[in-house]
């Protein structure tokens, strides 16, 4: 006789994170780096829309272009991947990455940035600023780039935005940040308030993370490593979007609360019921809509032509 418990039918964000639950039993103390890294991989590996892919090194950083059919060749997105700063792909991110792409209709070159322990800040954020200059030197307008992250890659966009100013250098015409890590000093009061829905990042994970990437006498409240230090004027609109249900979500509120005070043009997404980088799972039906949201933003960003959406 079948068992009626499973029966239940589990909720498309229970079947996400049931996925990453899959994931993360499976390490111990003994799991090395690169294991973690390959089982990341393989756990989101695949494409579910049709897109170019092209492997280019963008500066001496390795990346792809990510391009779907039509797409303008004077427009581009940047994008830096999440994990940590020690896990994660373009490989992993590459469904996440094409179907943005798809959605907004311009091409995307998304970079394998220099990963700790073995490279430590600021290599991440090196990486990231010479995927930038390398777009310049390809010839894209500033204004026809846009940069895109999520978790430890929104906090590279913004530190790299951040960094650009700070030289002197134009910065791009705008940025979308999917749960971004701003504060690497994890003092957003969302780590208590949300540790029981949050089914995996709690504040000793996110620490360890921290001073994984920092090295152990690092500067969690260094600006270019925790964004939300910064001073955050003069950076191009933003678009944030965050779940309800993630311990970071205060750290996509408290950089839009920030930016704003400091004359930035922002947009802020919470969903309720989601979790950390849920758009990176296509079987939630709000991933879609939210990164339909996301891709309209960059269109009018980059005067992408409406009709080239799907």
């Amino acid at each position: 006789m079948a068992d009626p418990a499973n029966d239940i039918e589990l909720t498309p964000v229970d079947r996400a994170i049931g996925r990453l639950r899959a994931i993360y039993r499976n390490w111990t103390r003994d799991t090395s780096v690169a294991q973690m890294r390959s089982d990341w991989d393989a756990a989101f590996a695949g494409c579910s829309v049709a897109v170019q892919c092209c492997q280019v090194s963008a500066g001496g950083v390795d990346g792809e272009w990510i391009a779907p059919a039509d797409a303008p060749r004077d427009k581009a997105i940047l994008y830096c991947h999440g994990g940590g700063f020690r896990i994660g792909s373009v490989a992993s991110h590459r469904d996440l990455i094409a179907r943005l792409a798809d959605a907004s209709g311009c091409r995307v070159l998304a970079i394998d940035y220099r990963l700790a322990p073995e490279h430590r800040f600021p290599a991440a954020l090196d990486d990231a600023q010479t995927a930038y200059r390398y777009l310049r030197d390809q010839g894209f307008r500033p204004a026809d780039i846009a940069f895109a992250g999520d978790s430890a890659g929104g906090n590279l966009v913004l530190g790299a935005m951040l960094a650009a100013r700070d030289a002197g250098d134009p910065l791009p015409a705008a940025a979308v940040l999917m749960s971004p890590w701003t504060d690497l000093a994890a003092t957003g009061a969302s780590y208590e308030s949300r540790a029981a829905a949050d089914p995996i990042h709690q504040r000793a994970m996110i620490l360890a993370l921290a001073k994984n990437y920092l090295g152990a006498d690092g500067d969690p409240c260094h600006p270019l490593a925790s964004p939300l230090y910064a001073d955050l004027a003069g950076l191009p609109p933003l678009f944030i979007q965050a779940g309800d249900r993630e311990t970071v979500r205060d750290d996509a509120t408290a950089l839009a609360a920030k930016a704003k005070a400091a004359g930035v043009d922002v947009e802020l997404e919470v969903w309720d019921g989601m979790i950390h980088v849920f758009q990176m799972f296509p079987e939630i039906p709000e991933a879609q809509e939210a990164i339909a949201r996301l891709a309209a933003f960059l269109r009018r960003q980059l005067h992408i032509r409406a009709e080239r959406a799907p």
